[in-house]
């Protein structure tokens, strides 16, 4: 099937509530290759410095929302069969997602490319870029998945790159059965996840790619890069393995055995981009206040 293919940038920060999520997602849209099909953009408030204040357990619970909510309406207004996200937080892909299982009425497979799990719930975490797998899946925030109509048979994910996880979120992905291939499984074939895309019958797929499942060493543009960390700022907390080629041999191979409807890549964060920007807008003449 070919159909119609929409692009989406969603600049969205606060679901990681990191700033710099904002410009990234902008450049990723300038990098990415020249859509074959419709662009929108979700409008997403330009950061302003500004604290974000915890609602009811989620920060920017209201500003999520109503991202939520308008990129909803452009999926009903355009109706694509497949769907491009450009993120932003890996909050972006929640309402992509979701459409895209009501779409094809449930023939959906999810492929999480990421380091992380993303199925916490308000008792572990205030970000809501840390939920949005759970929330696919029918679990948590009661606001964000009533507006999931389809939720996710936890039986249709999958995780790849994963290898550590908090004992709480190991104690989530235990109670739903949800399949795993970690780094080392992958790093010369992808017939773990090619084998349980066989066995989920689904036709179709949604791939979510969060770029911190790459290894930093080989792509500087990512969280655990972040030039103004301290000693320390990243302990406990898992940091991608992957190489780009080992991603990308693995999205092509799935790609050659189901159709790939969805595609979301989320987290980017041009650390160096962002520090000439800056210093650009410092300078005379050429700056904000020339």
């Amino acid at each position: 099937m070919s159909g119609k293919t929409l692009r989406l940038q969603i600049p969205q920060w606060q679901g990681g509530t990191l700033e710099a999520y904002h410009f990234g997602a902008q450049l990723l849209a300038f990098l990415a290759p020249a859509a074959s099909g419709p662009v929108a953009t979700v409008e997403v408030p330009e950061p302003e410095g500004s604290a974000l204040a915890l609602e009811d357990g989620i920060v920017a619970r209201s500003a999520l929302l109503r991202q939520l909510d308008a990129t909803q309406e452009i999926l009903k207004r355009e109706a694509p069969d497949k769907v491009v996200v450009l993120g932003g937080d890996c909050a972006v892909d929640l309402a992509p997602f979701a459409y895209l299982n009501e779409r094809y009425e449930g023939d959906l497979a999810i492929l999480w490319v990421d380091a992380h799990p993303d199925l916490r719930t308000t008792d572990q975490s205030t970000h809501a870029h840390t939920m949005v797998l759970a929330q696919l899946m029918g679990e948590g925030d009661a606001d964000f998945v009533g507006r999931v109509a389809r939720p996710i048979k936890p039986e249709r994910v999958m995780y790849a790159g994963l290898y550590d996880m908090s004992p709480g979120e190991r104690a989530t992905v235990d109670r739903l059965g949800l399949n795993l291939a970690t780094p080392s499984e992958l790093t010369e074939t992808s017939k773990p996840v090619l084998d349980w895309l066989r066995s989920t019958g689904a036709r179709h797929v949604a791939i979510h790619f969060d770029l911190d499942v790459l290894d930093p060493s080989g792509l500087r543009s990512l969280y655990f890069s972040r030039p103004d960390a301290g000693p320390g700022a990243f302990a406990g907390i898992p940091q991608g393995r992957m190489t780009i080629p080992e991603v990308v041999r693995l999205l092509n191979d799935v790609a050659a055995q189901v159709e790939v409807v969805g595609l979301g890549i989320t987290e980017h964060l041009p650390w160096d981009a962002i520090a000439i920007r800056n210093m650009l807008r410092a300078l005379p003449l050429i700056g904000r206040e020339a």
